[in-house]
């Protein structure tokens, strides 16, 4: 971009101030909110916090940070059709809350992976799935930190290694001082900024453009707001069927089986808040998702008739909503400064959420399981999770510098993201569906799941693919009044001028191959047909073939010792088991015990009387069972419930 230094003052004051602002949250939160006392605290966030914040927060963590700037870019360039992927993200909300957390609140459990060692007395599936929960993070957010620092080196000229750095040293501070009460403030102030600064695109496109009316005119008239196609074919990119289907199998992984989302839902006072939260969140999420697209339309709508990537006026198509702030706000100074800490926070309250819950998975179902760490008072947990978010800090930060070096790795993150979606929900659906399932089916299922969607993902990197060819572009009618003054190169102050370069394709978040193909196979091999498919339906793939194999290894290995407590699958499937062939399975059944611990804090005669104390997980209202924990998952047998596999 061409702003100097000088005139950038006010953007750089801004800038700074925004940021400071963010990491006050998490000191405030530190010295003058509620206490951390417990690890419980940090985990479930200490105090009360209120179900619009949380809505927002889980919102925030939905979207991400491609919301605030790859969307506007998508439909700029390749019109709305990824939009329809928010049916499927919308139909996964009420299947969350009537299939997932009636399970999940009915246990005491800190880490979402601690659940399948309870329902299948198995460290592997539950190292397995928690393990692939780790992987996929990490390197999600190495990207997610290195996205706004390309806008932030490319607009007001921060170095890499600084906002980098920025990112991660911040995310740190907040892990260490904030727990997941920061997290959740931080997703907040995040997202009514973004909210903020969409709103003054749109009203700014809007009065450029014409109006509303013009807006849609425009984007009408030039393919952007193409709808429902409704195409089975597997291998193109998006379409509404990919979007109901792909994206629906993908946000239930999301939303219910990823430990940074139940984790929120754990942190409330009962299943009913959890249900009115999920549910009152879609039409938030709804107008979230389509913000950052209509802000796509009212950029499209001011420079329809002259594309700046076309002009040479930028590089990448991400580049393109940066450059309408730099553009159309240059008479209001900070502002651009305001988006760009924007962009900035985005990636810090994601990376904080995340930190906080990857040090729990780490610490819940790796480091303490190990025997002479299992008796570990509660405040070295604490300190040991807060030293693992601070590791895990820096690795992101390592992973981040690996990005900006070599740019393949962007597109193989988001692959593995899409291929471990599968296996992880399909041992889930299992575990609280299937009643015949065991650990033998789920972990085998697992790991063929793994192999067959990782075998397509990298299979599909050797198949080159077209192109990706985005709409109709136009400069025909560029001159020197199609942007600002301060902008405008010199040569192309006097008339109309020719396009200077020719379009790239998508770098950061849309097409995810062109990088990395190497040869072509025969179109006709049904090989490279398979390996053709879009990344859209990895999830749905991983899903079915987990579940196909696990079932089925399970029917044919099942035994005595399978026993689990009933409560460990959902009502309905204990109430369904009847209708399935075969023999009857078999619960174990555990008496009512008042932990010791629990007794020391009369947390159990507590629950059992009907009180509302929410100091621990354990006594949530609502809570089915309190005694469960996750080390009494091998206890004795005292009865059976006795219903067909």
């Amino acid at each position: 971009m061409s702003k100097d230094a000088t005139s950038m003052v006010w953007d750089y004051l801004v800038f700074v101030i925004f940021v400071l602002a963010s990491t006050f949250v998490a000191v405030y939160s530190k010295f003058f909110g509620p206490k951390e006392k417990t690890k419980a605290d940090y985990v479930f966030a200490a105090g009360k916090v209120s179900m619009a914040a949380m809505m927002l927060s889980i919102a925030r963590g939905t979207l991400g940070v491609r919301s605030f700037l790859g969307y506007p870019s998508e439909l700029f360039y390749r019109g709305a059709t990824m939009w329809e992927t928010l049916y499927g993200m919308v139909l996964a909300y009420p299947i969350v809350c009537f299939v997932f957390v009636p399970v999940y609140f009915s246990l005491s459990i800190t880490s979402v992976y601690q659940y399948l060692d309870l329902r299948f007395k198995s460290r592997l599936v539950r190292c397995l799935a928690s393990g692939t929960y780790v992987l996929r993070q990490l390197m999600n957010q190495g990207v997610t930190v290195f996205t706004p620092c390309v806008a932030l080196n490319t607009v007001i000229g921060i170095p890499y290694w600084a906002s980098i750095t920025g990112i991660s040293f911040v995310s740190i501070i907040f892990n260490i001082l904030g727990g997941l009460k920061a997290a959740i403030w931080a997703d907040v102030m995040q997202g009514l900024t973004m909210i903020v600064v969409c709103m003054a695109i749109i009203f700014q496109g809007c009065f450029e453009a014409g109006g509303p009316a013009r807006v849609i005119e425009v984007n009408h008239r030039d393919g952007r707001l193409d709808f429902f196609n409704f195409s089975f074919d597997l291998t193109k990119r998006v379409t509404t069927t990919s979007a109901i289907i792909g994206q629906l199998f993908m946000s239930l992984s999301i939303f219910g089986c990823q430990q940074n989302f139940v984790q929120r839902y754990c942190s409330m006072d009962s299943q009913k808040q959890v249900t009115k939260t999920l549910m009152f969140n879609i039409p938030v999420i709804t107008v979230l998702f389509s913000l950052s697209w209509v802000v796509g339309m009212v950029v499209y709508a001011v420079y329809a008739d002259c594309d700046p990537l076309s002009s040479g006026y930028i590089d990448k198509y991400d580049e393109i909503l940066p450059f309408f702030v730099e553009d159309r706000f240059s008479y209001l100074p900070g502002i651009l400064g305001l988006f760009m800490a924007s962009l900035f926070n985005g990636a810090l309250s994601l990376n904080v959420s995340n930190l906080n819950s990857l040090a729990t998975v780490t610490f819940e179902d790796f480091i303490k399981p190990i025997p002479i760490l299992r008796d570990m008072r509660d405040s070295n947990q604490l300190l040991a999770i807060k030293l693992i978010g601070c590791f895990y800090g820096l690795v992101i930060m390592g992973i981040s510098f690996g990005v900006g070096m070599i740019n393949g790795v962007i597109e193989s993150s988001m692959l593995v993201t899409s291929a471990t979606s599968g296996p992880l929900l399909g041992v889930f659906i299992m575990a609280m569906l299937i009643p015949c399932a065991n650990w033998k089916g789920a972990s085998i299922g697992m790991i063929i799941g793994h192999a067959v969607t990782f075998w397509i993902t990298f299979g599909g990197l050797t198949v080159e693919k077209p192109a990706a060819i985005p709409l109709d572009l136009n400069t025909a009618n560029c001159s020197n009044t199609s942007f600002n003054d301060h902008i405008l190169k010199s040569e192309h102050k006097a008339g109309v001028w020719t396009p200077a370069t020719t379009p790239m394709p998508f770098y950061i978040y849309n097409d995810t191959h062109y990088l990395l193909n190497t040869t072509r196979a025969a179109p006709s091999d049904p090989l490279t047909q398979l390996y053709s498919i879009t990344y859209m339906y990895y999830a749905f793939i991983g899903t079915f073939i987990t579940i196909l194999f696990g079932w089925t290894i399970s029917y044919f290995t099942s035994s005595e010792s399978d026993r689990y407590d009933e409560e460990l699958i959902h009502p309905i499937a204990r109430k369904m088991a009847n209708l399935f062939p075969g023999k009857k399975r078999i619960y174990s059944h555990k008496e009512k015990v008042i932990d010791e611990k629990c007794e020391k804090n009369a947390c159990c005669n507590t629950c059992d009387s009907g009180s509302s104390s929410t100091s621990t997980p354990a006594c949530k209202k609502g809570s089915i069972n309190p005694t469960f924990t996750a080390e009494g998952s091998d206890g004795p047998i005292d009865g059976v419930y006795n219903t067909k596999l």
